[in-house]
């Protein structure tokens, strides 16, 4: 079995570590890759979002099988080519791309099936939002791009120059959707899908802000697991994943992938947030090396649709992510700033015992490892609870360093503070 992952982000050079912990695999290739992947598989030098591309170099490589976890090559409609030419494919196909891309009928396929989620209006007209807000005057609203977009593409305001300021730069290109504010503790559920079931993976807790309070970003840290009360899991299954699958059977929409959740757990239960077809940054990043089970198994177990019947062996330990990220970030990143080499055992991250690092925006250029996004390392301090993870990931961070690199210091604190 040879397999492609296609993306450069950390949490793809996640999926790729964890492929080369299998010993069911025969060859491993990323496209494009980037700085960290390239220790543990071959980096492709093509276009992920480019089906023929793509295509191509399966032909070229004796590629037989493409994981794709990340948003831009699924709404490109790679899968459905692929599949169309005989590649065995992971992720979700055109059909099902609306419950993420459009969110308007993501809420309206939550009504349908009885799905707790935020109160929510969907407006094409600046003119009738000013007056909706102005009739809600005070009242905290988070405004959001009805397309897909960055998850650091929102505002969570009470005041209403800002929420008018911010929507009218969306309303420029499309609808937006205006949600009540949810208080409470978010939680980031990731599902593997097959026909009869699914296998829920480490559930976590991301902090998606530059600081508490702060701007919007696309994933600062994560936590995983997130310590639930009995009574809110089963919640979590009985109000929001049953119903869920229920709907995408019943709306001809399931299929053979990963179905990300994003929840609110709020005084009244869990709140669904949105819904993503492909894995959520830095999630993946914190609950990959948790997982011992081999990632071949549960796709095996996929394609027989015997997924509910697998047992996933899971670490005993926790995880905590910690995202470095360039000056700037998340409004204008500075980026091509050199960045210090990390000792080899730790770019592989071969020793058990220390953290894991998994690269995002950083490519070798002229033999140099320089930054080129926002989000450049993330650092998973592994530990025998969060508090000891925690620590470990701080530790961790010491050897990530560039000019201007900085990154949340309260990662987890939560957690174990009293």
């Amino acid at each position: 079995m040879n397999v492609l992952v296609l993306g450069s982000g950390a949490k793809d050079h996640a999926i790729t570590w964890w492929f080369s912990q299998s010993r069911l695999i025969d060859g491993l290739f990323v496209a494009p890759g980037n700085i960290g992947t390239q220790y543990i598989a071959t980096n492709l030098a093509i276009d992920p979002s480019d089906p023929k591309q793509v295509h191509e170099a399966c032909l070229a490589h004796g590629i037989n099988y493409v994981f794709i976890g990340t948003e831009n090559p699924l709404f490109t409609g790679v899968i459905d080519y692929l599949n169309e030419r005989g590649v065995e494919t992971f992720g979700a196909p055109l059909r099902v791309l609306k419950l993420e891309g459009d969110r308007s009928f993501s809420r309206m396929f939550t009504n349908r099936h009885n799905i707790p989620t935020s109160p929510h209006v969907l407006f094409n007209d600046e003119e009738k939002l000013g007056q909706y807000l102005k009739a809600h005057a005070c009242q905290r609203f988070v405004v959001k791009s009805n397309a897909i977009a960055p998850s650091r593409v929102m505002l969570d305001s009470r005041d209403y120059d800002a929420l008018m300021a911010f929507s009218r730069t969306i309303l420029a290109t499309g609808p937006i959707i205006l949600e009540e504010h949810l208080e409470g503790l978010p939680i980031t559920v990731t599902l593997f899908l097959d026909n009869k079931g699914y296998l829920a993976l480490p559930t976590c807790s991301d902090y998606m802000k530059s600081e508490s309070g702060g701007l919007p970003t696309g994933g600062m840290g994560s936590i995983c697991p997130v310590p639930l009360q009995r009574e809110i899991a089963d919640a979590l299954i009985e109000t929001i994943i049953e119903p869920t699958l229920y709907g995408l059977k019943a709306e001809r929409m399931a299929y053979k992938g990963v179905l990300t959740i994003s929840v609110i757990i709020t005084r009244n239960g869990p709140m669904l947030v949105d819904y993503h077809i492909r894995f959520n940054d830095p999630a993946a990043q914190a609950f990959v090396p948790l997982i011992k089970t081999d990632i071949v198994e549960i796709l095996r177990a996929m394609q027989s649709d015997t997924l509910s019947d697998l047992t996933l062996e899971v670490s005993t330990n926790s995880a905590v992510a910690l995202v470095v990220a360039s000056e700037g970030y998340p409004d204008k990143p500075n980026i091509g700033k050199r960045l210090d080499p990390l000792p080899a055992p730790l770019m592989i991250n071969a020793f058990e015992t220390a953290p894991r690092y998994f690269f995002g925006g950083v490519q070798e250029i002229d033999g140099v490892a320089q930054t080129t996004g926002g989000r450049c390392v993330t650092v998973v301090g592994i530990g025998y609870n969060i508090m000891n993870a925690n620590k470990n990931a701080y530790k961790g961070v010491t050897h990530v360093n560039f000019e201007g690199a900085w990154y949340r210091p309260d990662i987890g604190d939560k957690f174990f503070e009293n």
